[in-house]
């Protein structure tokens, strides 16, 4: 199977590809295919939660500090 020169090649991270290639086999009438978009919502949510908690941390504890200037030495 040989790829046509205008065919871009998506990348997907595995879990994103695992649930493009269910997708591709699966009726969407079938219980599975309910069950299947529920976990990716499910996933998505998950993801959510962690980088809303970052937020809640990095707001927490409020500006970073300045870091030092660096000065450069000379070695003989």
């Amino acid at each position: 199977m040989g790829k046509k020169k205008d065919e871009k090649e998506m990348v997907l991270c595995p879990v994103g590809r695992f649930f493009v290639d269910l997708e591709k086999v699966c009726t969407k009438k079938s219980k599975f295919f309910e069950h299947l978009t529920g976990s990716r919502v499910e996933f998505l949510k998950a993801i959510r939660s962690l980088v809303d908690e970052k937020i809640e941390d990095l707001e927490k504890k409020g500006p970073a500090k300045a870091r030092k200037k660096v000065t450069k030495i000379k070695v003989e």
